[in-house]
């Protein structure tokens, strides 16, 4: 480091600052608390001779409390005896500050102080300089704990920047997984003639319903993601039963219902969250509260709850919207069927979560029409 071409001395009400003539960016901050001012200018003067460094002094020890709780320097040295605050007190106000745990403090004291040591070692204190201050010993000192802070800060930087990187990695993995579940859940709607649209507007009618219901905003977040993963099973469906434009017979029907199944076999064994949270749509979505859906015939709370919240998102939207072999059903009446089959088909607390988010169901349907598909 360079060393200072020269100093200014700046003095008002107890308060000191001793510039150095460097780029502030280059420079340590060193904060110095003494009461006495022929030992505060000494300290200094010493600080000075180290080189790239601003030192702030303080003759008023809550003045210098207050300063270094609010900037942060990068080494605070203290004076033990002071008339409104000791050294101790000083050291215990700031290691209170959030942030200011792992900066040097370097506490003066004489040599019969050592009480005083051993309080100061509990409280946070750095390391300590015995009075009268020799010169060689206090550089040599504060050169160690400015380089312990700059490593500390440069560590903690690095570790910060890996943090940064590792989410930045992490949404990208997390957003081309969600991208491909869609596309995955798209492939099972191009067999079938619901639309995009309608996986876009069931996911998010299930996340109204989830945050109604009060859970987690991860698992919003979840089911909003799996939602669409609902129907995949129908991939291993035949044609002649999916694309059949009229009523199914009971035995096309029973194959029907196995893309239940196919959709948690195919997803069940992942070791992804949001992978497992689609199985358990897919093979409980068509489960109905007094035990009358399919696959198993599950009834009310046995039925996963992500299964309960699907159910209703699914059905409402299959009803309003228009297929080849029906017409859409008005809102109001799809409302209608909700409440009258509450306890039968549908969780009831699922159902008035639904209803209770009313005007933004509405802007939902409005929002995901069958001509745009975009990408959750």
């Amino acid at each position: 480091m360079a060393v200072i071409a020269r100093a200014v001395h700046f003095q008002a009400e107890g308060f000191a600052i001793l510039a150095c003539n460097r780029r502030e960016a280059d420079m340590y901050r060193v904060a110095v608390i003494d009461d006495n001012e022929i030992n505060l200018t000494l300290l200094c003067a010493f600080v000075q001779k180290l080189g790239d460094c601003e030192v702030m002094s303080f003759q008023k020890a809550r003045e210098g409390l207050q300063w270094c709780s609010e900037n942060f320097p990068d080494l605070v040295i203290v004076d033990f005896m002071m008339p409104d605050l000791d050294g101790l007190e000083v050291i215990k106000g700031l290691r209170g500050v959030d942030g200011f745990q792992e900066t040097p403090i370097l506490m003066i004291t004489a040599n019969i102080e050592k009480d005083v040591r051993y309080q100061a070692l509990e409280i946070g204190a750095t390391d300590f300089l015995t009075k009268p201050v020799d010169r060689i010993e206090f550089t040599a000192r504060t050169r160690n704990m400015l380089a312990l802070g700059a490593s500390r800060k440069k560590l903690a930087d690095k570790a910060a920047w890996l943090a940064e990187e590792v989410r930045k990695a992490t949404k990208v993995i997390h957003d081309r997984e969600h991208e491909l579940l869609f596309r995955i859940s798209r492939a099972a709607e191009f067999r079938d003639p619901e639309t995009g649209a309608h996986i876009q507007r069931m996911a998010h009618y299930s996340h109204l319903i989830a945050g109604s219901m009060g859970l987690p905003v991860s698992d919003c977040e979840l089911i909003l993601q799996a939602a669409p993963l609902h129907d995949v099973g129908k991939i291993g469906i035949p044609d002649y039963i999916l694309l059949k434009p009229g009523a199914l017979t009971p035995e096309e029907f029973s194959v029907m219902k196995r893309h239940a199944l196919l959709g948690y076999d195919l997803l069940k064994e992942s070791e992804s969250r949001l992978l497992q949270a689609g199985a358990t749509i897919a093979v409980s979505h068509h489960e109905k509260f007094n035990g009358s859906g399919y696959p198993f015939g599950t009834s009310g709370k046995n039925i996963p709850l992500f299964g309960r919240i699907v159910a209703v998102a699914d059905v409402f939207d299959a009803l309003t919207s228009e297929r080849p072999y029906k017409k859409a059903w008005p809102i109001e009446r799809a409302r209608e069927l909700l409440l009258e089959q509450r306890g039968s088909h549908f969780d009831p607390e699922c159902v008035e979560a639904f209803l209770s988010s009313w005007e933004e169901v509405l802007a939902v349907h409005t929002q995901y029409q069958d001509a745009e598909v975009p990408i959750l």
